[in-house]
């Protein structure tokens, strides 16, 4: 359901679309009705009434999840379940290892090469708030404040570098109260970072 909501936003899955396999599959000389049953987060992108008029058929839409197609076909109707759109925590947990592989790789293919341009307390810091990101957003989404995903990044990635931000107040030499003053890239430029990836949910989940 999810991929046919993303690529109905995107005009991959729309009213040209449908019309053009129609005609390419020859779909009249193929079946008897003028029945099309399409999933119900494609409404997005179809016109329902532009299809049946170019192309005779009557488009009618089914469940949101295609588990429920074999129920709604018992009786073609929708019970309220059937139409409910939900982002539950089996479906946020599935995100996480695409995520960490896409977040890590540059890391293993070139650890030392990033560890030299930024530090290892930078590296260190930026691998952190990253990977916090990574595996807390998708369990935690639903009881984060506000209702955007960047700042929901942006939290989270503050809370990863709040550590390595204080680390130079533990010294007690006053040299390192001092240069915790370029501490604050920590504090701004580390949690942009998972700020920036956390939009990704935007394009790949119903939440919005």
């Amino acid at each position: 359901g999810i991929n046919v909501w993303c690529a109905a936003g995107k005009g991959t899955f729309g009213t040209n679309a449908l019309l053009h396999r129609i005609e390419s599959t020859s779909l009249k000389e193929v079946v008897r009705h003028r029945v099309l049953l399409l999933p119900q987060l494609g409404a997005a992108g179809v016109a329902a009434h532009a299809v049946q008029a170019h192309s005779g058929f009557l488009v009618k839409y089914g469940p949101v999840r295609a588990a429920d197609i074999p129920a709604y076909l018992q009786t073609h109707q929708a019970t309220p379940q059937m139409r409910k759109v939900e982002f539950p925590l089996r479906d946020r947990l599935v995100l996480i290892p695409v995520d960490l592989l896409r977040v890590l790789l540059p890391y293993t293919l070139a650890p030392h090469r990033t560890a030299c341009r930024l530090g290892w307390v930078s590296s260190l810091a930026v691998l952190v708030t990253c990977t916090g990101r990574t595996v807390l957003l998708p369990i935690l989404l639903p009881w984060l404040p506000t209702h955007t995903f960047s700042t929901k990044g942006f939290l989270l990635g503050l809370l990863a570098a709040l550590p390595f931000a204080l680390s130079p107040f533990l010294r007690q030499d006053w040299s390192y109260h001092r240069a915790a003053l370029g501490q604050a890239e920590f504090l701004l430029a580390r949690p942009a970072v998972p700020a920036f990836i956390a939009l990704h949910f935007t394009g790949c989940t119903p939440y919005t």
